[in-house]
């Protein structure tokens, strides 16, 4: 897959759908642990699965946060494949995941139909730049096929949405009942339903898009039908106001040690780890971090320790 033109596409539309990115391979194990997470279609259509009740009435009740319960649900939100997206389409390889999401949609469970809108107002305390280096990435992931009829995402080129201001970010199809005082949502600018792109596509499609992109999802219709995705946000690492999860606050959960101990230093930089060489790691830390990680290999940081101790070595004695 070529992705320098998917980058210019991105730059271009504002987002860029590449079907089928992730591999079947790749997908496997993630989709084998769903059932962690998630009923089963099955389950939660004929009532058999007793946590069916969450998902009911609440369109976002069907998401979880990183890290998953599931391990390698969450080692896929930082797999090779999506790293090298994220380089490409950001412009840099000093990355940083700020978030990442696994969601489960079942046929009438909720209303999943949305008005276009664009992500900012939870992503960022600012508003989206288009200088490349404080761009931010959304990918929506699909980890099961998704036809029209299981609710793809829907986005707008942003050729038809360059002259809008920050204000409004939701734009409604029906007239508003009554006037919003904050300017955020209008019932202006319908005409851009009709510029809509559907996303649908296999498993293992990637939608990416950026932070200023209007889109929207849209209903679920196939009886007994479920959607399994993924949301996952990436930004370079001086755009230190784009942010949805502080990782520390996440930090001491089960899940996230299991995570760890599977993950290696390119992955764990993406949540702010020093990558080895990096003046933090010391005899001290290293001995601290063993201790708090011990499924962790450390040998990466020890040997970078090292480098760095032979390099300072050397230049001395010259």
């Amino acid at each position: 897959m070529d992705l320098d033109r998917a980058a210019r596409q991105w730059r271009q539309d504002g987002f860029v759908i590449l079907p089928g990115y992730l591999s079947e391979e790749t997908l496997r194990p993630a989709v084998a642990e769903l059932d962690l997470l998630f009923p089963s279609a099955q389950g939660f259509h004929d009532g058999t699965d007793p946590r069916r009740d969450r998902f009911l009435g609440d369109e976002f009740a069907g998401i979880d946060s990183f890290p998953f319960a599931a391990t390698q649900i969450s080692l896929l939100a930082v797999h090779d494949d999506l790293l090298r997206l994220a380089t490409t389409l950001l412009g840099g390889d000093d990355l940083r995941l700020y978030s990442a999401e696994a969601w489960a949609k079942y046929t009438g469970a909720a209303d999943y139909d949305q008005d276009l809108h664009r992500d900012y107002l939870n992503h960022t305390v600012l508003v989206p730049s288009t200088a490349a280096e404080f761009r931010q990435l959304e990918m929506f992931i699909f980890l099961v096929d998704v036809p029209e009829d299981l609710g793809p995402p829907h986005l707008v080129p942003k050729t038809h949405t360059a002259n809008l201001d920050a204000k409004p970010n939701w734009l409604t199809r029906r007239a508003l009942a009554d006037l919003d005082e904050t300017g955020f949502v209008a019932s202006s600018h319908s005409h851009l339903y009709e510029r809509e792109v559907s996303a649908a596509g296999p498993a293992g499609t990637v939608v990416a898009f950026e932070l200023g992109t209007f889109h929207r999802g849209t209903g679920l219709t196939r009886p007994g039908g479920a959607r399994y995705s993924m949301h996952v946000n990436y930004r370079r690492a001086a755009a230190e106001w784009g942010n949805r999860q502080a990782w520390a606050d996440r930090s001491h959960e089960p899940a996230w040690y299991r995570f760890v101990a599977h993950a290696g230093p390119r992955q764990l930089e993406l949540f702010g780890f020093p990558p080895p060489g990096h003046p933090y790691w010391t005899d001290d830390t290293l001995a601290g971090v063993a201790l708090r990680y011990p499924g962790l290999d450390l040998t990466p940081w020890r040997e970078g320790q090292s480098a760095t101790r032979r390099a300072a070595t050397d230049s001395d004695s010259r």
